[in-house]
């Protein structure tokens, strides 16, 4: 017996959500959707219980695209899923799990190794944070209640695996049940309420001005001088303190992210059996989608827990850090881009300062953005071609999907075979320049800064994912008009 024979009853047994056995209605998966968003934002409203005020958040940089809330039940966000989903994805593809994803089997047993290592994510994320410190208990709440610290910080263990799996199963649903995917909806829930905090919100920040773009506006109207602000210093200063780059930034991230999801190669497709019945199928630029690049930010953010967990215990031959910023060493270099602080020299430098620290010379600079730009670019590739295949999106499975339908491409014979040639023409292609093209997109956006602490990453992503969402909802009106386009999708 193989050790795939073994894990696979295991596999199967794991607590899931019941797939629909019939076709689900649009107003159903309307309902299903809003109602499992309202539930996100309640749990992470929820904090946990008995975490003390002095605890720091780890991933606090990586808030915008992990969709978590600091202290709050959903502290992990969708951090143990993509994780998870990037260490398969490694394996298969370094081919140390040998599996055939346009299998049926193979996905299943894809599918449910990763549902099992979502759990030990899960706990290996949560575990560091709360042995090393960073995640506290409540010493008062462990004296009023008379027991040890240690109590505490196994029933803050107990909340985050909650929290976690909760998460999981929420994603299920919303992936069989609802419209989209989880993991998107739960990122654009955070980033938008992000956004929009980045331009309401009053609070002062550490220099003393408004968080916000508008009451920010209103103050420098109120208290800055013309003379400053016309001068070279004063164009820097409303440029990036201001807020005027990073508005420009979002505006022009979102045209370009609404352009490129409508740039698609349309393939030709008639149907067999019913004269006159033709449609396309469309090949777009961003075959993947951008969820790749969230699996890019994912791995860096590993990377750096590792860095931050060696430098608290005195190790720090990969680099220093002040929180959960590097100072120094390797992990400076690996760390993402989020704004104009990381690069421009003279904000560098402000920064370092506030850090008590010795700032980067400006070939350190370059080489940091040389290195974050490789990883969005490469990583971008990588990542888009095994998604591309783990979520049957592949020449194969795609052919397989049109023949099902009754469907074929005119001029071609009607088999598999065929099908599955002309797509391998363009799908393996464009997966390879949308992924490039989507880390490039992503470089910019970081370089520049966005609205908020959203970051360029997670503005791209929500644009993105909006996008699809209001094409999986025209989708779905149209399913529930033709039951012939319901029979592509595979719906019964």
């Amino acid at each position: 017996m193989t050790l795939r024979d073994t894990l696979e009853p295991f596999f199967n047994k794991l607590p899931a959500v019941a797939s629909p056995e019939k076709h689900v209605h649009f107003k159903d998966k309307l309902w299903w959707t809003l109602g499992i968003l309202v539930l996100y934002f309640a749990l992470a409203n929820v904090p946990l219980f008995g975490m003390s005020k002095d605890s720091v958040d780890l991933f606090e940089s990586y808030r915008a695209f992990f969709a978590g809330a600091s202290g709050s039940l959903v502290l992990l966000g969708i951090g143990p899923i993509v994780t998870a989903s990037i260490v398969l994805q490694l394996l298969v593809g370094a081919d140390i799990i040998k599996m055939d994803l346009s299998d049926p089997k193979d996905q299943a047993f894809f599918q449910g190794a990763q549902k099992f290592l979502v759990f030990v994510m899960i706990l290996l994320e949560a575990l560091p944070q709360l042995l090393g410190g960073y995640i506290q208990p409540d010493p008062g709440l462990a004296s009023a209640l008379g027991v040890g610290l240690g109590v505490i910080t196994f029933l803050l263990l107990i909340q985050i695996f909650i929290g976690g799996a909760l998460v999981l199963f929420m994603d299920e649903v919303v992936s069989k049940w609802g419209i989209g995917s989880g993991v998107g909806l739960f990122i654009v829930a955070g980033i938008s309420q992000q956004i929009v905090t980045g331009i309401f919100n009053w609070v002062p920040d550490e220099g003393g001005l408004p968080i916000g773009l508008i009451p920010k506006w209103i103050y420098i109207a109120q208290n800055v001088g013309a003379d400053y602000l016309f001068s070279g210093e004063g164009l820097m200063f409303l440029l990036v303190r201001g807020g005027i780059l990073a508005l420009i930034s979002t505006v022009v991230i979102f045209l370009l992210v609404v352009y490129v999801e409508s740039t698609r190669i349309e393939i030709p497709l008639a149907h067999s059996a019913v004269r006159g019945a033709r449609g396309r199928f469309p090949v777009k630029l961003i075959y993947s989608s951008v969820l790749p690049m969230i699996l890019v930010r994912a791995l860096q953010a590993n990377i750096q827990m590792i860095g931050i967990i060696l430098s608290s215990r005195g190790i720090t031959f990969l680099g220093e850090f002040s929180g959960s910023t590097p100072l120094n060493g390797i992990m400076y270099y690996l760390a993402p881009i989020h704004s104009p602080y990381d690069w421009i020299p003279s904000l560098v430098r402000e920064s370092f300062a506030g850090y008590n620290a010795t700032a980067p010379a400006i070939w350190q600079i370059v080489l940091h953005v040389f290195t974050d730009a490789t990883m969005l670019i490469v990583g971008g590739i990588v990542f888009a071609l095994f998604w591309i295949e783990t979520t049957g999106m592949g020449a194969k499975p795609t052919a397989q999907k049109i023949f099902n339908s009754g469907m074929q491409i005119p001029g071609f014979r009607r088999n598999i075979g065929s099908i599955e040639k002309v797509m391998q023409r363009y799908i393996p292609k464009v997966t390879v320049i949308g992924g490039a093209f989507i880390g490039i997109l992503t470089l910019v956006a970081s370089l520049l800064g966005t609205l908020g602490s959203a970051g360029g990453t997670g503005l791209l992503l929500t644009v993105s994912i909006v996008y699809r969402l209001y094409e999986d909802i025209a989708s779905e009106q149209m399913m529930e008009m033709h039951p012939m386009i319901r029979s592509f999708f595979g719906e019964q």
